[in-house]
């Protein structure tokens, strides 16, 4: 397989994640234009978070999907899995936006000021769908990347960012309503044309590779348990990656410089989350492409090669005028957190690779149906952030160096966990690293 085959299947992927990374911006910049700005953007990030939360058991359906549906039984059976949990999941967003369980989380375990708790529960309430949204399209976008057809993926996200954004700009402009209500009312059509767009693209390939009287896949047929055990690590995997938000939340609220640090965080992680963006879109290029012949050399090139180039982009980002201008320019920051903020991005210049790394790893492993290893992978990860951010908080070491220490490390004991396990896996002739002798 030729690097250029590999970069045609990736660049879509890669895409989709660089346009869902503007949807936040595009939301938080018409929020800041309405009256009560602030109670707003406290009141969506709360939303976000807790919807984000609530749909974490399903964000790697895309993962799973493209490793397991081959033919139409498969197809149906993760049809079912995910419509099941579409189902609980929108129960328990209802359950949290209309009963008495919200005050228990968001006045009583997260102290929400009332001013804010008052604008959380109608956003909620917005976002009871959400769920069920996310993993309807995720499901189908698996499908799309099994098949080939990763140019439909990159076009849905096109039309979730042109409906999420369409919609923010013009209730912003016309409606006259509260921010946060826009915001979610936005984030809601977004994801709602996403799905309807998936349905509507999935459908060729139904009729080409997953018909009645289409082929049935080699191997032992996918059962419900073997499906159910198979996601299970992937869905508390997407839960741990939730927890290490909140440690080094708490981490900066208590180093020097709190309130600057804090009012930093976002906009560096935002800045991670896009130099991530080509990561991000690797693992299920790996879980796809890995099902065809001699495809683990070229795949191994192309992953170092990426590695190679988003860190010489986030060297050329972070050592040119382009950081500043990012920062005191588009993001209009303050002199003070803009001067935090720019100085902290060097100690995540290797991110982005680390990430890299992870993502061919993880690929490799759920290809391999080693979702357990992903998820003590994840676990590890989660450990040694903690520890290195309760060093620092010992230590009294600055916040944001603190919090990229604790990452970059945290990152790495993953890769050495996923790296000894995906050797232990792969065939004995075919090393991690090392060259693959051609007898």
């Amino acid at each position: 397989m030729r690097q250029r085959d590999i970069f045609w299947f990736w660049l879509p992927l890669f895409a989709s994640w660089l346009l869902m990374t503007a949807e936040g911006p595009i939301i938080s910049a018409s929020i800041n234009r309405l009256p009560n700005e602030v109670i707003m953007l406290a009141a969506f990030g709360i939303v976000n978070s807790l919807s984000v939360t609530i749909e974490s058991p399903i964000i790697n359906l895309l993962a799973t999907s493209t490793a397991l549906v081959k033919d139409r039984a498969s197809f149906l059976l993760v049809r079912r899995f995910t419509i099941q949990w579409a189902v609980a999941l929108t129960a328990v967003a209802a359950i949290v936006a209309f009963t008495p369980v919200f005050d228990w989380i968001v006045t009583g375990l997260l102290d929400t000021p009332p001013e804010v708790a008052q604008w959380v529960r109608p956003g909620m309430q917005i976002m009871t769908l959400w769920s069920a949204a996310i993993a309807w399209r995720r499901f189908l976008q698996g499908v799309m990347i099994h098949f080939g057809e990763t140019r439909k993926v990159a076009w849905g996200t096109a039309v979730r960012l042109l409906a999420s954004g369409g919609t923010a700009v013009s209730l912003t402009l016309f409606s006259g309503w509260p921010g946060v209500i826009i915001a979610g009312t936005s984030l809601m059509a977004g994801v709602t044309a996403e799905a309807l767009y998936a349905t509507l693209a999935v459908r060729p390939l139904q009729k080409k590779y997953l018909a009645i009287d289409s082929p049935i896949a080699s191997g032992t047929p996918l059962t419900a348990r073997e499906l159910f055990w198979f996601h299970l690590p992937l869905a508390s995997t997407s839960l741990l990656i939730l927890l290490a938000q909140p440690m080094v939340t708490f981490s900066l609220a208590r180093l020097d410089q709190p309130v600057e640090s804090l009012a930093a965080w976002p906009v560096v992680f935002q800045i991670m989350l896009m130099a991530r963006a080509a990561a991000l879109a690797l693992p299920e290029v790996v879980i796809a492409l890995s099902e065809r012949q001699n495809t683990f050399q070229p795949l191994r090139r192309f992953s170092l090669n990426l590695a190679l180039v988003v860190t010489g982009l986030m060297a050329l980002f972070i050592f040119t005028p382009l950081a500043a201008f990012y920062i005191y320019v588009v993001q209009d920051m303050t002199a003070v957190v803009g001067a935090l903020t720019e100085s902290s991005l060097i100690y995540f210049l290797l991110f982005p690779a680390l990430a890299t790394f992870i993502s061919w790893l993880r690929g490799l492993l759920i290809n391999r149906r080693a979702t357990k290893a992903v998820n003590v992978g994840m676990a590890i990860n989660l450990g040694v952030t903690a520890v290195v951010l309760a060093i620092g908080l010992l230590a009294r070491w600055p916040g944001l160096p603190t919090a990229a220490m604790a990452l970059n490390a945290a990152a790495l004991g993953e890769i050495l966990y996923l790296g000894w396990y995906t050797q232990r896996i792969l065939p004995a002739e075919t090393p991690l690293l090392r060259p693959v002798k051609v007898s």
